[in-house]
């Protein structure tokens, strides 16, 4: 099978041996575990060291769910739903709610908010229909999703009973501690484990990702594959010169010290928006420290050049695009003659509305070229769990080697925690009696 390609000709940047010599260094540093956040670095090798065994179990737990359930519900944040999501999304029919006939579950998610609305409709949804719960948290007590699992456990145990609930609720948490571990093993939840060398953005190969991918009805087994053969392209044993997960790495950072502070990453394909969430996870969270770091920032096209267009073409120049481009559609759906023509748009019929689309990733990349915008063309040759797989990978591998060339931890998130506690302050939880004070004086 065909492999994803990137392609930098219109990045503007020409690698000198210092550059892919650092690149090849951070790549070195990454498997020799010697890194700063050494001690999460259990994605590297994941995908190879996923059984049959382990894919199986994840199987037969999302036949259960698939089997009793009209709806199963995510429950998480962050990394604990956005790689799931990127899939489901990117892979499932865009008008899934609204099958009549249906072969498996709906997949919705809650604990990625706190808004009351969103969960008192949600909850109205679920009333007398048979749902499921993965409850995803390391901890068990991140704010958002442990609000949402006590209100929809409730839920599921008042319309379905106990025993139900018991047999319908999924735990993917610690292995050993936590409010989630323990509420598992006390209620007799099937449990998964994501390992303490894995952080929550560079979680979806692991049952983060995979049980509710494999809810869904999508193929796990094809979306590993995928990045086990990302993971032996991207080695530290694979040249510069053929490592695209280095190149990635080497031209935002050349391109970042050029002044292009921003990175926009844009799909044309409009089942890609969680990928490029997701994406803007893995590189915020991972690169945002120590008052350095590109922002990433996303776009769906052609529907953001209504609203963006204008800036990304003659705003300021601190910005460069990366796109994501598939090759191939699923489907093929052929542009009508209309005798009347009162639209203008007869010379495009009998073609592809793929070509069309095409036409218009190409003349915005050579327009924002010529605009000053270093382009990144990513290209998946067909959207199926195979080249997902990949693309997952190949972004994680190139995350880790970016942000060793930029000098920061890849793997901390320090940054995270001053909302939270600030939060607990006034909320007052207990423990933070000394921080609600000190902060109800600054909003006096």
């Amino acid at each position: 099978m065909n492999s994803i390609k990137i392609d930098l000709k219109n990045a503007g940047i020409v690698f000198s041996q210092e550059t892919k010599k650092q690149a090849e260094n951070a790549c070195g540093l990454l498997h020799s575990e010697k890194g700063a956040g050494n001690d999460f670095l259990g994605w590297l090798n994941l995908p190879s060291e996923i059984t049959d065994e382990h894919l199986l179990d994840i199987e037969n737990t999302a036949q259960i769910l698939q089997k009793e359930c009209e709806i199963v519900v995510v429950a998480g944040i962050g990394g604990s739903y956005l790689g799931a999501r990127a899939v489901i999304d990117a892979l499932n029919n865009s008008f899934d709610l609204l099958q009549k006939e249906r072969v498996f579950p709906v997949i919705l998610y809650a604990g990625q908010n706190i808004g009351e609305d969103y969960l008192f409709e949600l909850q109205q949804l679920l009333k007398n229909r048979k749902f499921g719960i993965i409850s995803i948290s390391k901890s068990g007590t991140t704010t958002e999703p442990a609000l949402a699992f006590r209100l929809l456990r409730e839920q599921l145990e008042q319309q379905q009973g106990k025993e139900a609930a018991k047999r319908l609720t999924v735990a993917v948490t610690d292995k050993a501690r936590g409010a989630l571990k323990s509420l598992a093993d006390k209620e007799g939840y099937k449990s998964y484990i994501i390992e303490d060398n894995i952080g929550g953005r560079f979680s979806v190969l692991s049952p983060v990702g995979l049980l509710p991918i494999a809810v869904a009805g999508l193929n796990i087994r094809e979306l590993v594959q995928g990045a086990r053969v990302m993971q032996a392209q991207t080695s530290n044993e694979i040249s510069f010169d053929e490592n695209i997960a280095e190149q990635y790495a080497a031209v935002r950072n050349e391109l970042y010290k050029s002044g292009k502070t921003i990175e926009v990453l844009a799909n044309f394909h409009p089942k890609l928006h969680y990928v490029s969430e997701w994406w803007k996870q893995l590189y915020g969270e991972s690169e945002g420290k120590e008052n350095k770091g590109i922002f990433p920032a996303a776009v769906d096209f052609t529907t953001d050049l209504h609203s963006m267009g204008q800036y990304l073409q003659e705003g300021q120049r601190t910005l460069f695009e990366s796109v994501i481009s598939v090759e191939k559609p699923n489907y093929t759906t052929i542009f009508p003659i209309d005798e009347a023509n009162l639209d203008g748009l007869n010379f495009l019929a009998g073609k592809r509305v793929d070509e069309v689309n095409k036409m218009a990733e190409l003349g915005t990349m050579l327009a924002h070229v010529d605009g000053g915008v270093p382009n990144i063309k990513i290209t998946l040759p067909a959207l199926n769990e195979y080249y997902l797989g990949q693309l997952l990978y190949f972004f994680e591998k190139a995350c880790g080697i970016s942000g060793y060339i930029l000098g920061v931890n890849p793997f901390n998130q320090p940054g995270v925690e001053a909302y939270k506690k600030n939060m607990f302050a006034l909320l007052d939880k207990p423990g933070y009696e000394k921080e609600s004070e000190e902060i109800r004086k600054r909003i006096k």
